[in-house]
């Protein structure tokens, strides 16, 4: 018998039949003898819906009150997966975050757990029922309904598995596991067996949208084997793990991330000074707007030009203070350019094979392709390029490092 904590999301649950779809699906892994618990998303469409009516009641309404409102979406969720499995004949109980109890701080809309009390749920699965929670939720100490922000989910099925000491926590959504990259872009892109937390951790922070970035930290904190599987397909999906054993036939790259979000800003003919990053990026940081890559070039007139990535929806207010930043600071101009694109060689191979970087480069070039920004990891090279480029320097680079082919 194995514990198992399944996940969800939205588009799994999106209509009352995939809803018994899934009901179907667990009382198979409950026939096998398995114990289950359940984490489920909202409905698709459903948390932008309730956001939509609360825009507009209030432009701005308060972090407590939109908590209490979209965590219902769970809430309707649960209870229906709940009446499916009872219509299949099995026992299952439904709990809201705070029933279990998930307790958060008290960050409204962007909550941290705390603790979960597993007893109830224990209780539950001695008795032969199916655990049901509501993902996305908690409650603060003094009561208060929070939520964990968006993917919140991922993280509250890793946070379950790790409270229960599950075999594992298996993540249900519309792909069938994480691939060498985006099959929309490279055709031969392939599913992965197996990747480690680092590796995932690093495809999700450069672009992947498979896995919520929080859900992975926290699996590798607790050591939480992860599997990624899809809703109504059937698979071996793909096991993330910590074991990073790199043998001579595992290839140097797991994979290739990539994101469009991204936009650059520069800010020319800056004195080159101690605390001259602070001045320029202080601001920055002050207006909550998160900085990625960061390059810095001396001139040889002893100014420098400082460029730095932003996300494309903050650029214009990045800018905004940015120049107010040059009028201070007695820069030459400010440079701001949204057509830039961030792709990313991601395999703990590289700790053991060099010249991945620089083959990186040479397959670039060889497709004509400029390289405007350079970031290494000890696993990872990204680079920023123009976006016109994106979907050809993917392709040259899956081919080049050969992902399409099946590690042996």
């Amino acid at each position: 018998m194995a514990l198992i904590v399944q996940k969800y999301g939205g588009t799994s649950v999106g209509t009352v039949e995939r809803i018994q779809a899934v009901a179907e699906k667990i009382k198979r892994f409950v026939d096998d003898g398995n114990q289950i618990v359940v984490v489920v998303s909202a409905m698709s469409g459903e948390t932008n819906r309730l956001i939509g009516m609360a825009k507009q009641i209030h432009d701005e309404p308060t972090p407590r009150e939109m908590d209490v409102l979209v965590s219902t979406g769970e809430q309707v969720t649960i209870a229906l997966l709940s009446m499916a499995l009872h219509k299949l004949g099995l026992g299952a109980r439904s709990y809201t975050g705070s029933q279990v109890s998930i307790t958060t701080d008290s960050s409204f809309m962007k909550a941290r757990i705390e603790h979960i009390d597993d007893k109830s749920m224990r209780a539950d699965l001695s008795q032969g029922r199916v655990v049901v929670v509501a993902g996305f939720q908690g409650v603060d100490p003094h009561g208060n309904i929070t939520t964990l922000g968006r993917g919140g989910s991922d993280t509250t099925a890793v946070a379950l598995a790790a409270a229960l000491n599950a075999d594992e926590c298996q993540i249900y959504t519309d792909v069938d596991g994480v691939y060498t990259t985006d099959p929309r872009v490279v055709d031969s892109a392939r599913r992965l067996d197996r990747i480690t937390f680092e590796e995932m951790l690093e495809m999700a922070s450069q672009g992947s949208k498979v896995l919520q970035i929080r859900s992975v930290e926290f699996a590798g904190k607790y050591n939480v084997p992860l599997r990624v599987l899809h809703s109504f397909q059937e698979g071996p999906g793909t096991l993330i793990t910590v074991d990073e054993e790199v043998d001579m036939e595992k290839p140097v790259i797991s994979g290739i991330a990539f994101t469009r979000d991204e936009a650059k800003l520069t800010l020319r003919g800056v004195p080159d000074t101690p605390g001259i990053a602070y001045k320029i990026l202080g601001p920055i940081g002050d207006a909550n707007i998160e900085i990625d890559m960061i390059v810095q070039n001396i001139g040889a007139d002893g100014a420098t030009d400082f460029t730095f990535t932003v996300h494309r929806n903050d650029m214009v207010r990045a800018k905004k203070i940015l120049e107010q930043v040059a009028a201070e600071l007695d820069a030459r101009e400010v440079l701001a350019d949204d057509k830039i694109a961030k792709v990313a060689l991601v395999g703990v191979g590289m700790r053991s094979h060099a010249g991945v970087a620089s083959r990186m480069f040479q397959t670039l070039a060889a497709e004509g392709v400029n390289i405007e920004m350079i970031s290494t990891s000890e696993i990872k090279v990204s680079v920023v390029i123009a976006e016109k480029y994106l979907e050809l320097a993917v392709r040259a680079l899956h081919s080049a490092f050969e992902l399409d082919k099946p590690s042996v």
